[in-house]
């Protein structure tokens, strides 16, 4: 009897079953939608800012309206990148769920623990990996 506990202990998990996948599907759906709407409120904006564009050009107040302008772009431009990136993140690992290959570290090969993927769905490594890099 105690060799069979030393097999099953030794037998590592690979890979996630299509029931345990199907809960972070429908977590990467919710979070994709989230990402998805918050980039055209991103998008929204930054056309909105270039269709009221300020047409004083006298006084300082312009360079000063001018900066905050830019600087309100410049913002919503890196947040809508990241947004896309995150976006594509999301996107990679709903592919790695259908090709099966979701949840395993690419650094290690070792199943990332479902509460890393729960908190970060779109991870591909698991916290030892991404020690090893930094």
């Amino acid at each position: 009897m105690p060799q069979q506990t030393f097999i099953a202990m030794s037998e590592e998990k690979k890979f996630y079953t299509k029931d345990e996948l199907k809960e972070f599907d429908e977590l990467l759906n919710a979070n994709l939608e989230r990402a998805r709407k918050e980039l055209a409120t991103y998008r929204s904006a930054m056309t909105k800012r270039d269709e009221t564009g300020t047409d004083s050009t006298t006084g300082s107040n312009f360079s000063l309206e001018s900066g905050a302008e830019t600087a309100e772009k410049e913002h919503l431009n890196q947040q809508a990148s990241r947004q896309s990136s995150y976006i594509k993140n999301l996107e990679n690992a709903l592919i790695r769920i259908k090709n099966g290959t979701y949840g395993v570290c690419s650094g290690t090969g070792k199943l990332i623990p479902k509460e890393r993927l729960r908190a970060v769905p779109h991870t591909t490594q698991t916290i030892e990996a991404k020690n090893m890099q930094n």
